[in-house]
């Protein structure tokens, strides 16, 4: 795929719009048309906008977020789970507003594992990323999630996943207050992210903020938070659980699924100051050195130990490094 030096479909919320009224009717009539001119109002797309899934011109890591989800199953375990929860919905529209969708794996994902139960519209606040889902033909919208485009009581399903953290402190409560308006009765809104003192933090704080180009300081959730924001956005039924969300992935031999592993960490976090140090290769293998000894506590008692092993099933190398997530799960 060649990236365009300067997105413009992904930034035309017009064009999106129109896109998604000729060829996903469902999505486009639960769009709020004033919301829509609001948000085309305050147009915060005009240069001054730092985009850190923007492209590697813009100053971003986009080319390599998009590159790491390729691999759409190193995930999936995770992202599994996300779908069975917010599956579990009584609402009577199929429509899951993924807020944070990026260039649309959730929605892959869902797609590959023939859940069809929902239908899902990636959005995002990267011109980038909605750019590069409707690439891959998936329905996407730009907007931010603590503003979103849809009417009230017009969705069955509501996912903030994967980057919740990026959203500041002091907006997050307003983020949960707009999913829990546009949901209807019985539908599901599910907050998902890692907790402080997890070992992801620390992958974010100690490798990702020193080796990537944006670099990472966001702060992270305790449970207290995730409960007091879905209390106080008025959600009748709350859980704040455990969620498994591994990377693993698989290959011909144990030294090949080491750099699967490493190079997935790099592409996914843009790692750019390994090569520059290390070399590709080199970059790799020192992105899973570092990922094994953060992970190794939350990898323990995993039929991998973080440690490639073969799968005689899959005929494969499999490699695991353990993530525990935390998902706030609230029910309209």
């Amino acid at each position: 795929m060649e990236w365009p030096g300067c997105i413009l479909f992904g930034s035309d919320v017009h064009a999106q719009v129109r896109a998604l009224e000729l060829e996903h009717r469902e999505i486009y009539e639960s769009l709020d048309p004033d919301r829509i001119e609001a948000w085309l109002d305050f147009a915060p797309f005009d240069g001054a906008y730092s985009d850190d899934f923007g492209s590697s011109a813009s100053g971003g890591r986009g080319e390599s977020y998009v590159a790491a989800q390729r691999a759409t199953f190193n995930r999936v375990t995770g992202i599994t789970a996300i779908l069975d929860i917010v599956g579990q919905r009584t609402a009577a529209s199929p429509l899951v507003v993924d807020l944070l969708g990026g260039d649309g794996l959730i929605s892959r994902v869902a797609a590959a594992l023939g859940r069809t139960e929902s239908e899902i519209v990636t959005c995002d606040a990267s011109p980038f990323m909605v750019e590069a889902a409707w690439a891959a033909g998936i329905p996407a919208l730009l907007q931010y999630a603590q503003f979103p485009l849809f009417r009230a009581g017009s969705v069955g399903g509501v996912i903030l996943a994967y980057g919740t953290h990026h959203i500041p402190p002091q907006e997050r409560a307003t983020v949960v207050k707009e999913a829990h308006t546009i949901l209807q009765p019985g539908g599901v809104f599910v907050l998902h992210d890692f907790l402080v003192g997890s070992a992801m933090e620390r992958w974010f704080g100690e490798v990702v903020d020193v080796h990537s180009v944006t670099g990472h300081r966001h702060s992270h959730f305790d449970r207290a938070d995730i409960e007091s924001y879905l209390q106080a956005a008025g959600f009748a039924e709350i859980d704040v659980m455990p969620l498994d969300d591994p990377f693993v992935v698989r290959a011909p031999s144990a030294a090949a699924a080491e750099l699967a592993m490493g190079r997935h960490l790099v592409e996914m976090y843009g790692l750019t100051r390994l090569v520059e140090e290390y070399g590709e290769t080199g970059a790799y293998r020192r992105a899973h050195e570092l990922g094994r000894a953060i992970f190794r506590d939350e990898t323990a008692g995993r039929a991998s130990g973080a440690e490639p092993y073969y799968a005689a099933d899959l005929g494969a190398w499999t490699l695991t490094l353990g993530r525990s997530a935390v998902v706030g799960r609230g029910v309209a």
